[in-house]
Formats: C-alpha cells, structure tokens, sequence
C-alpha cells in the first residue's frame, strides 16, 4: 500500500465558498473602520452610524455562517473519501479472499436473505419473476 504522502488529496469543495468568506470578511473589516472613524469623529449619532454598525454586524455575521458551512463541507469531504476508502478495501478482500484462500471453509461469506447452502445468493424460480403484477 502506498504510504499517506503519496495518495492523492481527496475532493475539497469550497474555492467559492473560500472566495465568498474573504469577500464577507473585507466587506465586515470596512464596516468596522467605518464606524470607528465615525465613533472617534464624535458628534450626534445619525443615520450614518447606524448603517455603518448595521452592516459591520450583518456582515460579520454573514462571514462567520459562510466560515463555519465551508468548514463543515470540507469535514464531510474527508469524511465521504474516507468510508469510499474503506469499502474499496472491503471490496478488495471480500472479492479475493475466496480466490486466495487454501481452504474455502475459511471465507467469511455475506448472509444472504434467505440461507442457501453455497452460501451465496439464492436463485429465484419462474414464479417470483411476475411477483410486481
């Protein structure tokens, strides 16, 4: 088996959404200078200031919702090559472990919905065919 180094990197989704949490985190940090420049101007609060904390907030929440879906999506990401690793490894020993085995009592088998004495699938008669009519 090849060591971890040289496998290849699995499907990581979120160079748009990457994208859009930078997007998000400009647009909080120049809401946020706006209204400190405004604060430190002094004067009555206006309309000004409350656009600029209104956008500071909504947009600070935007980037943190967007940071921690793409987050999630990378995590699912690894997670789905993981299990699709795991069950090519289980493809690979179940489909060739009767071939290798000495002593065929030796392989485990699938149960089978309905038991069989090769151990395999159970064939279906003439009659289980129209079974849908």
């Amino acid at each position: 088996m090849a060591p971890p180094e040289d496998r290849p990197v699995p499907y990581q989704p979120g160079a748009i959404s990457l994208f859009f949490v930078v997007k998000a985190a400009i647009f909080a940090l120049a809401f946020w200078i706006w209204l400190l420049v405004l604060a430190i101007q002094g004067g009555q609060v206006g309309g000004w200031h409350l656009f600029a904390a209104a956008g500071a907030i909504t947009t600070t929440l935007v980037g943190v919702a967007l940071g921690v879906r793409m987050a999630l999506q990378s995590n699912a990401a690894e997670r789905h090559a993981e299990v699709r690793k795991a069950l090519v490894e289980i493809s690979w020993n179940t489909a060739f472990a009767a071939h290798q085995a000495e002593d065929p009592d030796n392989v485990l088998r699938f149960p089978s919905a309905v038991p069989d004495d090769s151990g395999g699938w159970p064939t279906r008669g003439d009659g289980d065919r129209d079974r849908r009519r």
